[in-house]
């Protein structure tokens, strides 16, 4: 199931990438394996996928240690502080950096640690209350703070759009995401890149892919309905 899954999303992402003049190969797919047993995990890997996501750092480092080494784990989830010691060194990217609180912890974690952090911030486009996440319109006065991290390192936006019935509706708040990244490139911000967009799920992400977003979250397209 897992096998035949992925290949239709693949499939499905190919279109899109043609779709909008993009190199599948410039996009990474993410399967969020959240909730997951490491059997189905280990047929995605197994058909191919290597980055995996997870929203939960117990379960994120559970897996780590039982999975096979070369995976490259995603933190997507809403990450508490007094969590960031323990997940930090165990993730390729942390995609929700949601507060300068979060930022500041990251920061000195690894700094006492030694080591280096990327990370994207999360964006709550659509102004839900149910979501983390900095406003649109917080940005100007949020961004320049970022210039005095030595050990973390932004290196794009993450946002999660809202539920809707049909993908195209959030067509809109994939453009918005899209064009706050131009706008912070040419502002030239220290210690921000945009080198990664991350957004889209199992729902939207072909959407996404046309507005440009470069990493993809897919859990049920793969994995099935929890």
């Amino acid at each position: 199931m897992v096998k035949e899954n992925l290949q239709n999303v693949i499939d499905d992402m190919k279109i899109a990438c043609e779709k909008s003049g993009r190199n599948i190969n410039d996009v990474t797919l993410i399967a969020v394996s959240k909730t997951k047993p490491n059997e189905l995990i280990m047929e995605a890997y197994e058909s191919g996928v290597r980055d995996f996501g997870e929203n939960k750092v117990q379960e994120l480092l559970r897996k780590k240690e039982e999975l096979p080494k070369d995976i490259r784990w995603h933190m997507i989830g809403h990450l508490q502080t007094n969590k960031v010691r323990q997940l930090l060194g165990n993730t390729v990217l942390i995609h929700s950096i949601d507060s300068i609180r979060l930022a500041d912890t990251i920061d000195t974690e690894a700094r006492k640690k030694g080591i280096h952090v990327d990370g994207l911030l999360e964006i709550n486009i659509a102004k839900e209350a149910s979501k983390y996440g900095f406003l649109e319109e917080e940005l100007d006065e949020i961004l320049p703070i970022f210039a005095r991290y030595k050990n973390l390192h932004i290196k794009g936006l993450m946002t999660i759009a809202p539920n809707v019935e049909k993908s195209e509706e959030n067509r809109k708040n994939f453009k918005k995401i899209k064009k706050i990244s131009v706008d912070i490139i040419e502002k030239n911000y220290d210690n921000i890149e945009v080198e990664f967009l991350s957004m889209g799920m199992s729902g939207d992400y072909t959407v996404a892919l046309e507005e440009g977003a470069n990493l993809v979250r897919v859990g049920t397209g793969i994995f099935g309905k929890r």
